[in-house]
C-alpha cells in the first residue's frame, strides 16, 4: 500500500486506512478474534492508518485496537477521537464534549484504553456548539506540546470552523463521510481543506455497506443493526436507492471485480489528498478493499458513476434528524 503525507505537514500514512467502529458496535455481532486478525493483516499489507474513537462503545473499540497493536505499535498510525459524549458514555464531571477542561481528561482515558504513550492523530469527533472552536483546539494544542498527541484532526466540521481551528494549530486532516451516495462535502468542506492543505479522511466510503450492492432491501440487515435507524435504510428509501446501483454493478462486471471495489476506486479517483477509511471486521473484505486501490477507473467510468450518483440524489438523510444537527457546525 502506498504511503502519502497526510495533509501539508502531517505524517506518512497509507493511502487507504482501516475504520474500526464496526468491529465493536453498530453492525452485527462483534468477533474480537477476527477483528484483531483483521488489524494484523492490515498492518502486514501496509495499511498503517488505524482509525477508532472513544465513542465506539465507550472505549471498547479503543481497547480492542490497543490489544491488536501490542507488539506492533511502531507499525501503526493510530487515529482516535473524542467529544461525542452521547456514545462515549457521557462525562461524570458535567463538562460538554469540547470544553477545554474535558479535552485532557478524554485524552488520558484514550491513552489508557489504547495502551499507548502517544496518540498519532487526535480528533474532535463532533464540534461542540457551546464552546468556541479556538478554546477546544487550544486545549488540543497543549496535548501536542506535552507530547501526548502528534497531530490534530476534526470530524464533521463546517468550513468556517475548519478555518478558525487551523489558525490555532495546524489541522492535519478532516474526517467526514464521503462516498458516491454522500457527496455534500464537495460543495465547501473539501474545497476548504484543499485551500488550507488539510487532508480529507473519507469515512463510510462504501455507504455503510450499501455500495457493496448486497443491501437492496431492509431484510438484508440484522434486527439489531444500527443502520435500521438511518433514514437511507428505511424500507422505502433503500428500495429507491437500490435503483441507483445499476451503473456501479455494470462497471464491476466489466472490470471483473466487486461493486465495493469500484465504489472505493471512485473515491480514490477524486484526488490523492483523500484517504478512504473503509471499515470491516473480516480479513477477506479487508483484502478486497485494499485491492481496490490498484483498480484504476478511466474518465468515462468515473463520470458515469458521478452522474448516476449526483449530489442530492440519494433518498433519505445520512443520519437520523437529531444527529444531523451535530454535523457541519
Amino acid at each position: 500500500m502506498q504511503l502519502r503525507t497526510l495533509g501539508a505537514n502531517g505524517p506518512q500514512v497509507s493511502a487507504q486506512g482501516l475504520g474500526c467502529m464496526g468491529m465493536s458496535i453498530s453492525y452485527g455481532e462483534p468477533n474480537d478474534a477476527e477483528s484483531i486478525a483483521t488489524i494484523h493483516r492490515a498492518l502486514d499489507l501496509g495499511v498503517n492508518l488505524i482509525v477508532t474513537s472513544d465513542a465506539y462503545g465507550a472505549g471498547v473499540n479503543e481497547q480492542l485496537v490497543g490489544r491488536a497493536l501490542q507488539g506492533r505499535r511502531d507499525r501503526a498510525m493510530v487515529a482516535t477521537k473524542f467529544g461525542n459524549l452521547g456514545l462515549a458514555g457521557g462525562n461524570p464531571a458535567g463538562l460538554s464534549g469540547g470544553h477545554p477542561d474535558y479535552v485532557p481528561q478524554a485524552c488520558e482515558k484514550s491513552l489508557k484504553c489504547l495502551g499507548v504513550d502517544v496518540i498519532d492523530i487526535y480528533g474532535l469527533h463532533r464540534v461542540d456548539p457551546a464552546v468556541p472552536i479556538e478554546d477546544t483546539v487550544g486545549a488540543m494544542k497543549k496535548l501536542v506540546e506535552q507530547g501526548k498527541v502528534r497531530y490534530l484532526a476534526l470530524s464533521e466540521a463546517g468550513p468556517q470552523t475548519i478555518r478558525r481551528a487551523h489558525k490555532v494549530h495546524p489541522i492535519a486532516a478532516v474526517e467526514t463521510e464521503y462516498s458516491l451516495w454522500s457527496r455534500d462535502v464537495e460543495a465547501d468542506v473539501l474545497p476548504t481543506c484543499r485551500e488550507l492543505g488539510i487532508a480529507f479522511m473519507a469515512y463510510a466510503p462504501l455507504g455503510r455497506g450499501f455500495l457493496t450492492a448486497t443491501m437492496k432491501s431492509l431484510d438484508a440487515l440484522l434486527p439489531k443493526d444500527r443502520r435500521r435507524e438511518h433514514p437511507r435504510f428505511n424500507a422505502d428509501n433503500i428500495k429507491r436507492n437500490a435503483e441507483l446501483l445499476a451503473p456501479l454493478e455494470k462497471i464491476a462486471a466489466e472490470k471483473k471485480c466487486t461493486p465495493a471495489q469500484v465504489a472505493l476506486a471512485w473515491v480514490h479517483a477524486q484526488g490523492a489528498d483523500i484517504f478512504p477509511i473503509p471499515g470491516t471486521k473480516r480479513r477477506a473484505f479487508l483484502e478486497q478493499n485494499i485491492a481496490a486501490f490498484d483498480l484504476k477507473l478511466d474518465a468515462e467510468a468515473v463520470n458515469a458513476l458521478s452522474n448516476a450518483f449526483a449530489a442530492g440524489v440519494t433518498a433519505g438523510t445520512r443520519y437520523p434528524e437529531k444527529q444531523m444537527k451535530a454535523l457541519g457546525i
